[in-house]
């Protein structure tokens, strides 16, 4: 490759940086990792290299994997998350194995019969990219499939580079700490439900507290972000997933993502998706939504065809919201106390989402919302000091 050739591509991608720039002031300052392709193209020259890569694996509207073959950087193979890698496929669709119809490159689906990277596929790949943009939340699986990863690449001595990017709930940390007894791919590690940790982060922290497998440790190589610290407030450019479909829903998610694990539904099979909250046997409410079935989005919705009255919260001041840093628990409990069927309310898979039995019980008891953060607190103590080993920005005030 031609110096020439490489000073033309990367002068396109500042040109598109400067033309996507966002109007919100922290997300023009900020630089992801990716979009600092000179300070990792040297870690890839001569090297056989995977990446695990979706829709949002972009710089300014050009996909990684497309600016990095450009630059006739060895591709071998995508490792694609849940979504898939053009982010098509809906929440807890199995993906199967193809090739992308646009690079020709074999992607290997890390959400269908496997979601850790076989031995095999890892035995021709000297580096391994890691970019995809994530929320947050514990329960958004891009972290799980980032655990998988790094075990693999450990287990192979592979080396894995993280090109981290912003965490849009990085200004807070709440929840309660997750009971490993309620392990799953919605939630592995015995951190809050928001723990505000890049991704990047995060990996250093699974690394550092031995959580692989057999006390493994994968080799990272990080990219940090420039200009972010965990202060700031920034705009994605890109949805990270179908139902997370503006910043709305987004800084709702840690909030409405309860609502997973309950007969109520939070807006999947509509046109605002973790923006609103109901179900059939709901009090009545002027608000009703009727949830469809939209591929690429949510094939099979809860309660689909039928009427749900609820909550809706599409014109929530967002300014306040992220001002209280803090998961809203009135809402799961007013829903609870809403709704006709109580003893259906409560799935199993709350458990899940929740992290612990004790939130069900506090809801059912009629515990004020003050009591039950009351009940965290300790937890959370421990695991702030915990996180401050492992952050590569300044915290938040």
């Amino acid at each position: 490759m031609t110096y020439l050739k490489y000073y033309i591509i990367f002068s396109i991608l500042i040109v598109c940086s400067c033309v996507g720039q966002t109007a919100e002031k922290d997300s023009q300052l900020i630089k992801t990792g990716a979009e600092q392709i000179n300070k990792y193209i040297p870690l890839l020259r001569n090297k056989r290299v995977a990446i695990v890569a979706n829709h949002t694996t972009n710089i300014n509207g050009k996909h990684l994997v497309d600016s990095l073959l450009s630059l006739d950087v060895d591709i071998k193979k995508i490792f694609s998350p849940e979504h898939g890698f053009r982010g098509k496929a809906d929440a807890g669709e199995h993906v199967k194995n193809y090739k992308d119809p646009r690079t020709g490159l074999p992607v290997i689906s890390l959400y269908g019969s496997s979601k850790k990277p076989k031995l095999e596929d890892l035995e021709d790949i000297d580096i391994l990219i890691f970019d995809l943009q994530d929320v947050g939340v514990r329960f958004y699986t891009y972290t799980s499939t980032m655990h998988y990863v790094m075990e693999a690449c450990a287990e192979m001595n592979v080396e894995m580079l993280i090109l981290d990017r912003p965490n849009p709930n990085g200004f807070y940390v709440d929840g309660p700490i997750l009971d490993t007894t309620y392990r799953s791919f919605v939630g592995m590690h015995p951190i809050p439900i928001v723990h505000g940790m890049t991704i990047a982060e995060y990996a250093q922290m699974i690394n550092g507290e031995s959580w692989l497998e057999n006390d493994v440790k994968c080799k990272l190589d990080i990219i940090k972000c420039k200009n972010y610290t965990h202060d700031s407030k920034y705009e994605l450019p890109i949805n990270p997933s179908p139902n997370l479909q503006n910043m709305t829903s987004i800084y709702l998610y840690p909030s409405l993502g309860f609502f997973e694990g309950t007969s109520l539904s939070a807006g999947r099979g509509t046109e605002f998706p973790f923006q609103v909250f109901g179900g059939p046997d709901f009090k009545v409410t002027d608000f009703t939504f009727t949830p469809k079935s939209i591929n690429g989005a949510s094939k099979y919705p809860k309660h689909q065809n039928k009427k749900c009255y609820g909550v809706d919260l599409r014109e929530t001041d967002l300014n306040m919201l992220n001002s209280q840093k803090q998961i809203n628990l009135e809402w799961i409990i007013s829903a609870y106390n809403s709704v006709e069927n109580k003893d259906e309310f409560f799935k199993k898979f709350f458990y899940n989402i929740s992290g612990t039995k004790e939130l069900k019980e506090q809801i059912i008891e009629g515990k004020t919302e003050k009591e039950i953060r009351k009940s965290w607190n300790s937890d959370l103590k421990k695991f702030k000091k915990t996180r401050k080993k492992y952050l590569l920005y300044n915290d938040f005030k």
